[in-house]
């Protein structure tokens, strides 16, 4: 089974998203949210389900899964672990620094 990291960024990342949505709704904010976190727990068993990264090339280490309009994106960086790279609306250019692994 692999580990899940939730980096810095993308935890940073949900709490904007849940912010900006809870204008609206909090409830829809919070429900968003927990299916985020949620579809990730896919990667535990299944760390290679998602697409490679278009904006990366063929680099298969870093890979995404889509939710509705969120990329998450991530980083297979072993066999044992997975790190959560951000969390990224679709319609948002997606920034090479976005993706950079903090040190």
């Amino acid at each position: 089974m692999v580990k899940i990291i939730w980096t810095q960024k993308s935890l940073t990342d949900l709490k904007s998203m849940a912010e900006y949505i809870s204008q609206d709704s909090i409830k829809y904010a919070s429900l968003t949210i927990e299916r985020l976190i949620k579809v990730t727990k896919f990667l535990e068993t299944n760390p290679r389900i998602g697409r490679m990264v278009p904006e990366m090339g063929r680099k298969d280490k870093f890979r995404e899964i889509i939710y509705g309009n969120y990329r998450i994106i991530y980083k297979i960086t072993s066999t044992l672990t997975v790190n959560i790279l951000t969390v990224h609306h679709s319609s948002k250019r997606l920034r090479q620094t976005s993706l950079q692994r903090p040190k």
